[in-house]
């Protein structure tokens, strides 16, 4: 029940653009678990069954783990995928606010697991932050749908999703697919979530093996990197934008193109009080969720 509830928190991360599954996965305890399980899977699996049965091979792939993990985090990606949108579009400076206080907990949470800081790991964590920085700061583009693309797109993303601090959801959106498969997700489309479920596997194979080869030999200067990652997130979950150019969506609605960060001061209606309580709800929210399920693994 544990593993569900941490799945249903990594997906209703995932449909947001701009956080990321991979850092619930952190705060929670679960990532180098997560990691682990997923690249334990692969053709072996059919040979394990057969040579030692289902059972071994079961529990050699955390397979409970992993079940437990996938259905909490698509019961909140169907549950949650229109509520969390519906409030990114109506409440922005309630949402955003409240994800970028929980993001900076986590990167504190994340940086501790670092242990001793050094040149080389500080300079990794600048890296980490200026790719993401980069990443959050790009102006999205437009593909054309088809088969490969969706297939390309699904590979990415689940890249991303892993990955603390670069959101799934926003690589989709930079890529001009994200309305594309949330609409899939609202119709239940099976052409093409089959397709792009089929990326998202491949993508996952082959990346989760290097995430672990990663975290097997450098784990100190892997969580660096990682740490710098969400650090350079914030950038795009900070709460007051301006809007550099505009476009429609495929509703025929006017929604921002291109925004960069500006001073509170600058903007029209800054809202500091909401604000500042948002960003201190979500810092908090980590903190309890740290030492909740802290308690729950000590138990």
């Amino acid at each position: 029940m544990w593993n569900f509830l941490k799945g249903m928190a990594m997906g209703a991360a995932d449909v947001v653009p701009g956080v990321s599954g991979g850092t619930v996965a952190l705060v929670t305890g679960i990532y180098e678990r997560l990691i682990n399980a997923i690249k334990n899977i692969g053709l072996d699996t059919l040979k394990s069954v057969f040579q030692n049965g289902l059972k071994p091979t079961w529990q050699q792939l955390d397979g409970t783990f992993l079940v437990s993990l996938l259905a909490g985090i698509l019961t909140s990606i169907v549950l949650f995928a229109r509520v969390l949108h519906f409030a990114i579009e109506h409440y922005p400076m309630f949402i955003w606010p409240c994800f970028f206080g929980l993001v900076l907990a986590s990167v504190l949470y994340v940086g501790r697991q670092v242990g001793r800081w050094n040149w080389q790991r500080g300079s990794l964590l600048t890296l980490g932050a200026g790719v993401a920085a980069m990443i959050s700061l790009s102006a999205s583009t437009q593909i054309e749908v088809s088969a490969l693309s969706l297939f390309l797109s699904g590979a990415l993303a689940i890249c991303a999703m892993i990955l603390p601090g670069i959101s799934g959801s926003f690589i989709l959106l930079l890529l001009g697919m994200y309305g594309v498969v949330i609409g899939a997700l609202k119709s239940f489309d099976l052409y093409t979530l089959s397709i792009f479920a089929a990326g998202c596997v491949c993508g996952l194979m082959l990346f989760s093996r290097f995430l672990g080869w990663l975290l097997a030999r450098f784990k100190s200067a892997t969580m660096a990197l990682l740490t710098g990652f969400m650090l350079g997130a914030l950038l795009k979950l900070w709460p007051w934008k301006e809007v550099i150019e505009t476009r429609i969506n495929s509703k025929g609605d006017v929604v921002p193109w291109i925004e960069y960060p500006i001073s509170p001061f600058e903007h029209a209606d800054p809202q500091l009080l909401l604000v500042s309580l948002s960003a201190l709800f979500g810092f908090a929210l980590v903190i309890i969720l740290e030492r909740t399920f802290n308690k729950v693994a000590e138990n």
